[in-house]
C-alpha cells in the first residue's frame, strides 16, 4: 500500500498549500506521476535531479520547455505519486513500465509514447502519495461546470499552437489526450442536464 502524506497547512491558499505540501515530496531521484482531481495519472516523468525539484517546476510552470508547459493544466494537478529509486539505471525502465501501466487506462499528457517494457528486473519501489490540494479544494474543483470550460480552453490553446506555430507528433498526441478528457467532461455535463433536455 502506498503511504500518503499531507501537511498540516490549515486554511492556506492553494499556492500556499502546494508550497508546504511539496516539502513532503521525496527529494531523491526517482519516477513520479502527476495526478488529476480524480486521482488519475495524467503525466509520468523521471528525474535525476530529484523528484521534489522536478515536480516543483511542474506545479509552478517553471519548466524551460514552453510546449511541455502548454500540455499540462496545473489547475488539475491535485496529487503526485512518487517512486524513489537508489540507482539511476532503474529510472528509465521504471518510467517506461509505469507509463504504459497508466496510459492504457487513461491517455497521458506526455506528448510521446515511451518504449514498452514487458517486465522489470527489480521490484517496484515503495510508493509515496503527496496531496497538493486540500480535500475541500479538490471537491470544489471537481465540478464539471469548472472543469469543462478549462479543458476546452486548454484544448483550443494547444490546437492553436499546433495549427499556427508548430506541427509535431508530440503535440498531436497531447491534443488527442486532451480531446478524450474534453469528451469525458462533456458527457458528465450531459448527465447533469434535466431529463429529456438536449
Amino acid at each position: 500500500m502506498p503511504s500518503k502524506r499531507a501537511s498540516k497547512t490549515g486554511a492556506l491558499s492553494v499556492v500556499g498549500f502546494r508550497k508546504t505540501a511539496a516539502r513532503e515530496i521525496p527529494a531523491g531521484i526517482g519516477v513520479y506521476a502527476l495526478c488529476d482531481l480524480d486521482g488519475v495519472p495524467i503525466y509520468v516523468g523521471k528525474s535525476e535531479d530529484g523528484i521534489r525539484a522536478r515536480v516543483n517546476r511542474h506545479i509552478t510552470s517553471a519548466r524551460s520547455d514552453v510546449i511541455a508547459n502548454r500540455m499540462l493544466d496545473v489547475w488539475e494537478v491535485a496529487s503526485v505519486r512518487c517512486w524513489p529509486v537508489k540507482r539511476k539505471a532503474h529510472l528509465k525502465p521504471l518510467e517506461e513500465y509505469l507509463f504504459h501501466r497508466f496510459h492504457k487506462k487513461s491517455s497521458l499528457m506526455n506528448g510521446a509514447i515511451l518504449p514498452r517494457v514487458r517486465s522489470l528486473r527489480f521490484p517496484i519501489p515503495k510508493e509515496t502519495v503527496v496531496l497538493l490540494m486540500s480535500g475541500d479544494e479538490i471537491k470544489s474543483r471537481q465540478r464539471v461546470e469548472l472543469r469543462l470550460p478549462r479543458q476546452a480552453k486548454q484544448f483550443l490553446d494547444l490546437l492553436d499552437h499546433y495549427l499556427n506555430v508548430k506541427e509535431s507528433s508530440e503535440l498531436h498526441l497531447a491534443l488527442k489526450a486532451h480531446f478524450e478528457r474534453l469528451r469525458r467532461y462533456f458527457k458528465r455535463l450531459h448527465l447533469k442536464s434535466p431529463r429529456g433536455s438536449e
